[in-house]
């Protein structure tokens, strides 16, 4: 499909630059089968899922991803480069995306602070760079948390500096397993309130992990879909997560996904019949229209970029047109775009 398919007009005053207080409280668009449309709020889900529901959420911690050196050069100059960690790469090596990069060459060491630096060992031609640094393992993971800021989409840090504020609002309360550089958004609008009350209806959850690369916030492009490569992220899924999804399905319950992450991460693992096994490993799976889902039933997701893998990946569970016309309403109505914006519940088409 041609990517200019995927493409709206966004008023920028329409940008979330901070999340909604208390979070539940953020606006919530249910697109049901057929391109209904209904404006509710995130803390209605115990009257919009059904008891046996079964919700799957992505675990997955932000690590402070976004670090800041300085290059010496060759006559003496220094140059402030900025880095964001996007995929471990070894106990003491990640790959990053860096700025401007064009100052950087292999073999240029970088200084964060005293003991603790980096060598770049490569740089790729997508534009990334491989970093080496002199401390592996856990000094290593203590050091990112010591220097590293919180690596708020470029869309939002574009407009406003990161604060201590972020460090909070841009993790979900799930948050367990550190390895993200970039948050599960559709789950940060869970309170444990509104938990709590899910659970008092008798709607279930689960727990998996993908953690986010910040190739999540990569433009597309291609002119075609076909010739897009996604980027790699890795997830897991335990084999008591699988048997609570498997068995939903078997007694007729629906499975909702929490977010992108869970739903890509499900369709990795799921069988042609729609088993959901154990699973561990890297995943570039991209969904367009005309994929068949095996697994999700619906979907709660933010709203995201034009011409966005995930723009597209929502549009192949509900519809283009359907998904046109429902962020048509979303902007005239005021909703709240990306990361820290408002949220959806999507109904899968029929196939």
């Amino acid at each position: 499909m041609r990517v200019s398919q995927f493409d709206f007009k966004l008023p920028e005053d329409l940008i979330a630059l901070r999340p909604a207080t208390p979070r539940d409280t953020a606006r919530c668009l249910v697109v049901r089968s057929g391109g209904v449309l209904e404006d509710r709020r995130m803390r209605d889900l115990p009257a919009l899922l059904g008891q046996g529901d079964l919700l799957v959420f992505n675990d997955t911690r932000v690590i402070p991803a976004a670090l800041t050196g300085h290059r010496r050069g060759r006559h003496g100059g220094v140059a402030r480069i900025h880095f964001t960690l996007h995929q471990p790469a070894g106990p003491d090596s990640w790959r990053a995306f860096a700025r401007p990069l064009k100052r950087l060459q292999a073999g240029d060491k970088i200084t964060f602070s005293d003991g603790f630096t980096a060598q770049v060992q490569e740089i790729s031609k997508t534009g990334d760079v491989a970093l080496q640094f002199n401390l592996a393992g856990e000094a290593l993971d203590a050091a990112i948390a010591r220097h590293g800021e919180t690596p708020l989409p470029p869309y939002i840090a574009g407009r406003r500096a990161v604060d201590a504020q972020d460090r909070a609002d841009y993790q979900t309360v799930f948050a367990r397993v550190s390895g993200s550089v970039a948050a599960p958004t559709a789950a940060l609008h869970f309170t444990p309130e509104l938990v709590s009350r899910l659970e008092e209806a008798g709607i279930k959850h689960c727990f998996i992990t993908l953690h986010v690369g910040a190739g999540t916030f990569l433009p597309v492009k291609t002119e075609d879909t076909d010739a897009h490569h996604m980027h790699a992220e890795w997830g897991a899924i335990p084999a008591a997560s699988a048997a609570l999804i498997n068995a939903a399905h078997a007694e007729g319950r629906r499975v909702i996904a929490v977010g992108t992450t869970s739903l890509r991460l499900l369709e990795s693992a799921a069988s042609e019949d729609g088993k959901v096994s154990p699973w561990s490993g890297e995943t570039r799976i991209f969904i367009t229209p005309g994929y068949k889902f095996r697994v999700a039933d619906a979907l709660i997701s933010n709203f995201h970029l034009p011409k966005s893998t995930l723009f597209m990946l929502v549009s192949a569970f509900c519809g283009l047109e359907v998904m046109k016309n429902a962020y048509d309403h979303a902007i005239s109505s005021g909703y709240r775009f990306y990361s820290y914006g408002d949220g959806s519940l999507l109904f899968r088409s029929p196939a």
